[in-house]
């Protein structure tokens, strides 16, 4: 029956190629999930959000993605602490129960990659360094502290409380072992670059993570991969915070 269908979906502006439509497409057929659909709503203002809701009783959940995964905060009625304590949101539940729709805004980027990280972690990773400083740095940020691994923000241009590239040299290197990429470089298509790091000083200590999934191995991955370190893309990331969606969503 159609009213007993279910309604989910991704807001961003603009939408292109989506992961996420195919991945919750091909996993409710795959799992004979009969009433259940995702849908791409680009929209250009995260205030949009208030309408799509109001043109669909049916409408359970969505993915957020940029530019509004700070702007949509504004209109939701609560958020998980994840999502307080980064500052952004990729998730949010709907509830169209009562008088009021309550939606609640969550960031799964931790949980994915939380649980894509941990099962490569060594005793001898004690310290990170992160590249890049933008949205994906601060779930980076909240899943370290939880796990009590200090970090090191290097960044291009000096700003407080970071470094600057050019000071990671071999020492740096030899201190800290786990090396966390969440800049673009590398990604499609710029696939000719990648962190300006001395890789030369890589060992098989080093475990190192990209959160870039295409191409699944960025430059970055392979100079490291070069020098004996381990590496992970940003793959199982992607699919395990679509699942968390789900979960969230269903509970």
């Amino acid at each position: 029956m159609l009213y007993d269908m279910r309604t989910f979906g991704l807001i961003g502006f603009p939408l292109s190629a989506s992961f996420s439509k195919k991945f919750f497409t091909e996993k409710f057929q795959e799992e004979k999930i009969a009433d259940c659909k995702y849908e791409l709503h680009p929209i250009p203002r995260a205030n949009e959000i208030l309408d799509l809701i109001e043109a669909d009783a049916s409408l359970c959940g969505l993915n957020v993605t940029i530019p509004h995964k700070v702007s949509i905060m504004a209109y939701l009625t609560e958020l998980d602490d994840a999502a307080e304590q980064i500052g952004a949101v990729n998730c949010i539940s709907i509830d169209q129960s009562g008088k009021k729709p309550y939606l609640k805004g969550h960031n799964t980027d931790v949980y994915g990659f939380a649980e894509s990280l941990k099962p490569l972690l060594k005793p001898h990773h004690t310290k990170a360094l992160i590249f890049g400083d933008g949205g994906a740095a601060q779930a980076v940020k909240y899943v370290l502290k939880q796990l009590q691994i200090p970090y090191l923000s290097v960044v291009r241009n000096v700003q407080p409380g970071t470094v600057l590239y050019s000071s990671v040299n071999k020492e740096a290197l030899q201190d800290y072992t786990l090396l966390i990429n969440t800049t673009p470089l590398g990604m499609f298509p710029n696939l000719d670059s990648f962190p300006p790091i001395p890789y030369q000083h890589l060992t098989e200590k080093h475990l190192v993570y990209d959160m870039v999934y295409n191409p699944e191995e960025t430059l970055f991955l392979t100079k490291a991969k070069a020098q004996g370190a381990t590496i992970k893309n940003g793959l199982e990331m992607l699919h395990l915070q679509a699942e968390r969606s789900w979960e969230i969503w269903n509970s």
